[in-house]
């Protein structure tokens, strides 16, 4: 986050754990550029925490509404005013910047809110920020609230908004508009139940939309989700705004064919501005321009006849409910052109070992245009320990990488068929492969190479040297 730009960096509550604690004071140790920053209740002992943290800054919060004060804490208006003063203070007089925040400020009463924040800028706090806690805002009124609370007070006010009717950003913004001079934001939009205002979507929408530039390295962003989802666990969303899979994936006819002659007809902004790339996919909505600029990337080169019939193929198996992956695509072609399968990377042998008290390793060799490579790895599982191997074994001869791993079971019981797709990546290309086998382990290898083959295929336009194949005359 601190690459990317961001300036502010709320890293964790500190009072919450002494894992937390210590994760903090690592982050305060890398000397980053951004202000790092905790969360914290307007309790002594959370203050305390913090300080012990060494983080910069405090995000002090006090309930504000009239649910909080009472049915939460069984407190009165004026002792949370008091411990709102007092925590103020005592952080002051730490050393910390202060931000106070008024939780559920937007089911608060105006003028027990204004009092609130106005004692706790005499008390010395540094910014303000009332929170949509429960995302209860629309745009009009995010922008008439922000505008009023900014024009009140000197000090910055932060908009800080929660996604339970999907308006968390919409609603970022028009509080900026309104005057608040910063924002909250998490990175893919995570954060408690529906999640809070996504980051990327914020900054983009600010410099596509109201063309106002902020000092952040916007190409980080695709990257930086991926990386959020892979720590969190949490997986991005494919038609997720901006870094979703599907953001700036084509595959109705139309839309195929208008980017393929002017990117702007179907895209709002250049795929590269986000740090990926545009992705042609094949399904029953996909027309002769989008399944062609697919092969365009590969070693196949079918007649206008093939190509018609890859087509048919391809809306069949689309009509019969089948999600159709990159490589069923081009296997499809191969046989419609008369091809024997090319297989540059064949799996010779995998070995995997696993069990109670045992690290779980897997060892494989693979066959890798003739040439036999030997790997082993170890992995957190089974599968993990399988693919590290692969990914061992397979980039010692290119540089394609595992973007994407998504698993499911076909069939239910204990001899599940299991099904694993993939997303693969080898410099601009990326491919959609599935594997299935009553193996997790085997699915996964098998999802692995196939989408590797398709990359493989024609390492010319990937930057190496290869023969290209051509079709067959159609009988």
């Amino acid at each position: 986050m601190d690459e990317v730009g961001v300036q502010i960096i709320e890293a964790g509550s500190a009072i919450a754990s002494d894992g937390e604690m210590r994760a903090i004071h690592l982050i305060v140790k890398e000397k980053l550029d951004a202000e790092i920053c905790s969360f914290a209740r307007a309790l002594t002992a959370d203050i305390d925490a913090v300080i012990q943290s060494e983080a910069q800054s405090i995000h002090l919060v006090v309930p504000t509404s009239p649910a909080h004060i009472h049915a939460k804490l069984h407190r009165s208006e004026d002792a949370v005013l008091e411990m709102a003063v007092d925590a103020v203070q005592y952080a002051k007089d730490h050393g910390l910047i202060v931000e106070l925040s008024a939780e559920d400020a937007t089911r608060s009463d105006r003028q027990y809110l204004t009092q609130v924040f106005k004692a706790g800028v005499d008390a010395g706090a540094d910014r303000l920020c009332a929170c949509d806690t429960v995302g209860i805002l629309t745009p009009a009124r995010s922008q008439r609230f922000y505008a009023e609370l900014s024009s009140a007070f000197q000090v910055p006010v932060s908009v800080h908004c929660h996604d339970d009717f999907g308006m968390a950003v919409a609603n970022s913004i028009a509080g900026l508009l309104g005057g608040a001079r910063e924002v909250h934001a998490t990175i893919n939009g995570l954060g408690e139940r529906a999640g809070n205002a996504s980051l990327e979507e914020i900054v983009m929408t600010l410099f596509s939309l109201y063309q106002v530039k902020l000092p952040l390295k916007t190409p980080l962003f695709a990257s930086t989700a991926r990386l959020v989802a892979k720590l969190t666990g949490v997986p991005i969303p494919a038609n997720k705004a901006i870094v979703g899979e599907n953001a700036f994936t084509h595959e109705a006819g139309i839309h195929t064919h208008g980017v393929r002659a002017a990117p702007l007809t179907y895209e709002p902004i250049a795929p590269e501005l986000v740090g990926v790339t545009r992705r042609f996919t094949a399904g029953k909505l996909s027309g002769t321009h989008g399944i062609q600029a697919f092969l365009e990337e590969t070693d196949l080169e079918p007649t206008e006849e093939q190509l018609r019939e890859v087509v048919h193929r391809v809306k069949a198996l689309g009509d019969k409910g089948k999600k159709v992956t990159d490589v069923d695509v081009y296997t499809l072609t191969e046989a419609i052109m008369g091809l024997p399968p090319l297989r540059p990377i064949q799996l010779e042998e995998l070995t995997v070992m696993t069990g109670n008290k045992i690290t779980p390793t897997a060892a494989v060799r693979i066959n890798v245009e003739g040439a036999l490579l030997t790997e082993a790895a170890v992995g957190i599982g089974p599968v993990d320990a399988a693919i590290n191997a692969i990914n061992k074994a397979v980039g010692r001869a290119t540089d394609i990488t595992l973007d994407e791993y998504r698993v499911k079971a076909i069939t239910g019981g204990t001899d599940a068929l299991v099904e694993v797709a993939v997303l693969l990546k080898r410099g601009h290309r990326r491919v959609s492969s599935v594997g299935a086998h009553g193996d997790i382990v085997m699915a996964s290898v098998e999802a692995m190479l196939s989408g590797m083959n398709v990359l493989m295929a024609n390492p010319t336009k990937n930057g190496t040297n290869a023969n290209t194949r051509h079709p067959k005359t159609p009988s």
